[in-house]
């Protein structure tokens, strides 16, 4: 039977309890807003109202039978899937619940070294073994990007053992894989195909986008709703479909790296965004791709600036492209993605994604307006009257075309015995943490592979670019493996 998208049936259950007048003995502490604050005093007491822990109909996350459960059955079947379940730690903790529930300790999964750190913490937490498939290297944008499915199909078929394949779709740039051939030929080969679909929690509400993971035929895939579809910040779902996913091992995975008070606000958020994009997306999406390639024809006219669009995508081998993502190399002009990005930000009031050395990205969503692109490249236009008359020399690609060396996987690494080390002196040592540039979150080392020196060249590059880097430690120091100890910790904790 058909599913009533009007209806958001956890919503429409927490709007009637925060109306009610209930007397309030249970948490949470701010009593529905009864206590003074400065955040009510700007954004009022309807959002306190509405942040209820729980009671008696609104259901319970960690073991939905009533209105959770109708909203995330209306979730499922909106993405297309059979299965869906509210995340209220992002698309992080579904990548965690999908990894961890799939791979146990030393069984091997397949994945692309360009994942982002929550899959390196789930390895870590699952103790399973990464086989890492190198991503697409785009030379002229200086990024790693989609996987070619000649490199996956030889790590499917070297390692007939592994567990499963993980794939980004899309990437953050919007670039999808061939995940349709990917998924056939895993399954042929017994294994699982788990998604990180963070960006592209959009895809399945127009065909002028990528594939979605179920139309693909995957069997896990996690999105970020709050990044592309509208709920709110840090609300994400975990949606499944086909015999080969244990929901028994998933759910209890879940409910152990949930909270067990989760926020209300979040899981409304979730059940509204899915009645809007359900039947607005359709609608809406056409005309933001539309205004989406008039806004690059327009950068395009610009010196010194490259839009890419679909083309330059397929040309390298991607298999689709999502527009909705602008990605637009600005070291034409003698910049860098960096440069640009703080510029905007100071000079315009503009917020953009990311930077990267070469390039800076705009991720788009039914919410942006004509008006919104026409001041980015307005804001473009002045960047470029400004510095091409300077005559700057374009900056060339700075990217990595090798990976670390892998000496040992990410649990042995993060639990075994460490010190810390100068930036200077950790050449050759093996790392004991993820360092990352963030956003996006992709980490150029991770635990159990071996610092080079190109490696310390590429922080300290970030580092005076003004990038956020995210480890561990601070201070120009490294956690690395202590090796004086490590040899007889191993052989204690082999089996872990």
């Amino acid at each position: 039977m058909d599913k009533d998208h009007r209806l958001t049936p956890f919503y429409t259950k927490l709007k009637e309890y925060a109306e009610s007048g209930t007397i309030q003995h249970d948490v949470p502490g701010h009593k529905l807003g009864q206590v003074p604050n400065d955040l009510k005093d700007y954004a009022g007491i309807t959002m306190f109202k509405l942040d209820a822990n729980a009671p008696r109909g609104l259901d319970n996350l960690n073991r939905p039978t009533g209105v959770i459960k109708e909203a995330a059955e209306l979730m499922a079947d909106a993405f297309l899937a059979e299965k869906a379940y509210f995340l209220t730690g992002g698309t992080t903790m579904g990548i965690l619940a999908m990894i961890m529930s799939t791979c146990r300790a030393k069984e091997k999964i397949i994945l692309p070294r360009n994942v982002h750190k929550s899959a390196i913490n789930a390895l870590i937490l699952s103790g399973a073994v990464p086989v890492f498939v190198k991503p697409y290297i785009d030379e002229e944008l200086g990024i790693a990007n989609h996987m070619n499915y000649d490199e996956v199909e030889e790590a499917i078929l070297e390692n007939p053992d592994a567990k499963a394949v993980f794939v980004i779709n899309p990437t953050y740039f919007g670039v999808t894989s061939n995940l349709k051939k990917i998924v056939e030929l895993a399954h042929e080969k017994e294994m699982m195909v788990l998604v990180d679909e963070a960006h592209g929690s959009h895809l399945p509400f127009s065909d002028m986008l990528p594939l979605s993971s179920m139309e693909c035929g995957a069997d896990m895939s996690s999105c970020s709703l709050h990044k592309t579809v509208g709920s709110l910040t840090q609300s994400s779902i975990l949606i499944t479909q086909g015999p080969r996913v244990d929901h028994i091992r998933l759910r209890s995975t879940i409910n152990m790296i949930q909270s067990t008070s989760p926020s209300s606000l979040l899981l409304s958020s979730l059940d509204v965004a899915r009645k809007n994009i359900y039947f607005e997306g359709p609608i809406q999406i056409p005309k933001l791709i539309e205004m989406a390639r008039k806004t690059r024809a327009e950068i395009n006219q610009i010196p010194g600036l490259m839009a890419c669009d679909d083309q330059y995508f397929l040309d390298r081998h991607a298999d689709d492209y999502d527009e909705t993502k602008i990605i637009i190399k600005v070291s034409g002009m003698g910049l860098s993605g960096f440069d640009v990005y703080k510029e905007l930000f100071d000079e315009h009031k503009i917020q953009l994604e990311l930077a990267e050395t070469q390039l800076i990205l705009a991720v788009l969503s039914i919410g942006t307006q004509q008006k919104d692109l026409d001041a980015l490249v307005v804001a473009l236009k002045a960047l470029s009257d400004k510095y091409m008359p300077m005559h700057l020399p374009a900056l060339q690609p700075k990217i990595k075309y090798s990976y670390p060396e892998a000496l040992t996987r990410p649990r042995e690494a993060y639990h075994a015995p460490k010190k810390y080390v100068p930036m200077n002196q950790a050449v050759d040592e093996i790392a004991a943490e993820s360092i990352m540039i963030y956003p996006p979150g992709i980490p150029i080392v991770i635990p159990g592979e071996i610092i080079s020196q190109e490696i310390l060249d590429d922080l300290d590059f970030y580092q005076r670019s003004g990038s956020v880097i995210l480890s561990d430690t601070e201070g120009g120091y490294i956690k690395i493996i202590d090796k004086e100890y490590w040899e007889k910790w191993s052989e204690l904790y082999e089996n872990e």
